[in-house]
């Protein structure tokens, strides 16, 4: 056997080799994917839409088989056990979804209510007094932001007002005691919302309700940016307004006289004689005085 044909003797059981590799390579990976989509655990999961605040019980609830390799954590495999005392939903559970621990009143808190649980660590919840115009006229929900404005009296000067921006992108955790976006959308009037806010600004709120009166501003649900802002007096609200009602006068004619320049009078002419004596030459330049005319 020449060389040549040794070389593609070998190129062809490598190719033959490689298909085969391949082959049985696909083969494994699929009988385990096969194997892994046959384990399953059967999990509890929501057989309606269950809302905030509900006490679990078991018609809300039924037993699905999930994948092994996806439970999530804090599952339960029993629905006895989500149906105890307590056992209450602090958070809107789509019909489908498992119903985890994190979802649920712990059991060790049960009976201390639905909102301690919905505060994130580190805040606090404040409620503030509204109206239907503070409110916005009703079309506050919970996981809204909003600003708060401040309207008071100037320390510096009691007779006059100002209106200022004092807290930005504040999360709504209720609006009276409902803790959930309402499903139809319709504004709903309600006497207090309750707002998310840090240790710190939650003193800055509670004081500024005492010196003031507290409006609320419905921010869009991606603007987040947090705005530079000097507050507003009734002086630079009719500065503002003035300077657009009122225009500027016009400006009296003005009366350009025309007022004769004297002119300097033109410089003489001058006369040229040449003088010659001898073999000399000179020329003399006389003015029509010196030639006496």
């Amino acid at each position: 056997m020449t060389r040549q044909k040794t070389v593609i003797v070998v190129t062809i059981l490598a190719i033959v080799f490689a298909v085969v590799a391949a082959g049985l390579v696909y083969k494994y990976l699929r009988q385990q994917a096969e194997t892994r989509a046959g384990q399953t655990q059967t999990i509890v999961v929501a057989a309606m839409e269950i809302p905030i605040g509900t006490k679990l019980t078991d018609p809300m609830l039924k037993t699905v088989p999930w994948p092994k390799e996806s439970v999530p954590q804090g599952s339960a495999g029993d629905i006895k056990a989500l149906t105890g005392p307590g056992r209450v939903a602090i958070k809107a559970i789509p019909a489908g979804e498992p119903v985890t621990e994190d979802k649920l009143v712990p059991v060790t808190g049960a009976g201390a209510g639905v909102m301690t649980y919905i505060v994130p660590p580190g805040h606090r919840a404040v409620t503030v007094a509204v109206n239907e115009v503070a409110g916005v006229a009703g079309f506050l929900s919970p996981n809204n932001r909003v600003d708060v404005v401040l309207t008071t009296p100037i320390p510096s000067s009691p007779n006059e007002t100002i209106s200022k921006i004092v807290l930005q992108n504040v999360p709504v955790l209720a609006t009276g005691q409902i803790a959930q976006e309402q499903k139809d959308g319709k504004p709903v009037v309600v006497p207090t919302v309750t707002l998310d806010l840090t240790p710190e600004d939650a003193e800055k709120l509670v004081l500024a309700a005492s010196k003031g009166t507290l409006q609320l501003l419905l921010r869009n649900f991606s603007d987040t940016a947090e705005v530079d802002s000097r507050g507003a007096t009734i002086n630079k609200v009719l500065t503002v307004a003035r300077a657009t009602v009122e225009k500027p006068a016009a400006a009296p004619a003005r009366i350009i006289r025309r007022v004769p320049v004297a002119r300097p009078a033109p410089p003489p002419p001058l006369y040229s004689v040449e003088i010659i004596k001898g073999k000399e030459r000179s020329i003399k330049q006389f003015t029509p005085a010196e030639k006496g005319e």
